[in-house]
């Protein structure tokens, strides 16, 4: 499939913190803007919505997508809701993590596998994740070559499932039956830290197996 001319994809780093389970800890997270001149979809608002709102640049948001619940991912997406006045999808079971944080508002749609948004004339289409948490998805953009991985998949392995709500069983089946099928060229723009493909990893399955994590 060819790219779709006009759109492209930005890319913001916000630095915070992670907490769960009594832990808090520093992270970087990637921040994914994809659409044309006109129009956007922004995946994962972390931190700062004022940057965000700056690299969208007066486009119209057509949907805030959440990869997950976790709270470096979502906390500071009810602030960027209010300002771009876009609707929060999220997989619903993932809401439990989202009430941690927002007790009193839900998200504005719940993410099922297979949804489809359409942004600057290319399709970009929810692949349910489970394992680093029970509602992760990852979001596919054929057009591009690209899939956003959140913390399902990242350069060098799976993510994390060391605290509540994650299962490494679960991961490597996500990994294994959704994302490794993908073409090799896919690009993997992840949550956190740099991008790799699907070509790159496949070949390190087994090794993530054996370590167990």
């Amino acid at each position: 499939m060819t790219s779709t001319n006009d759109l492209r994809i930005d890319h913001v780093v916000t630095s915070g913190t992670f907490s769960l389970d009594g832990g808090t800890w520093d992270v970087d997270n990637n921040v994914w803007i994809l659409g044309d001149d006109a129009e956007c979809i922004v995946i994962d608002p972390a931190h700062n919505p004022e940057a965000i709102v700056e690299a969208v640049n007066g486009r119209t948001v057509k949907a805030i997508l959440l990869t997950h619940g976790h709270d470096d991912h979502i906390r500071s997406a009810g602030a960027f809701r209010d300002l771009v006045k876009a609707p929060i999808h999220l997989h619903q079971d993932d809401w439990m993590l989202w009430r941690a944080v927002f007790p009193d508002v839900d998200p504005d749609v719940a993410i099922a596998d297979g949804d489809e948004f359409t942004v600057g004339g290319a399709k970009l289409t929810a692949i349910h994740t489970p394992g680093h948490s029970p509602g992760s998805v990852s979001f596919h953009l054929p057009s591009e070559r690209t899939l956003f991985s959140g913390d399902t998949l990242f350069q060098g392995g799976p993510g994390a499932t060391g605290r509540s709500y994650s299962d490494f069983p679960t991961i490597i089946e996500s990994i294994r039956t959704k994302l490794l099928s993908l073409p090799d060229e896919t690009v993997v723009r992840t949550g956190h830290g740099d991008s790799t493909a699907i070509g790159a990893e496949k070949p390190h399955l087994d090794e993530w197996i054996a370590r167990g994590h």
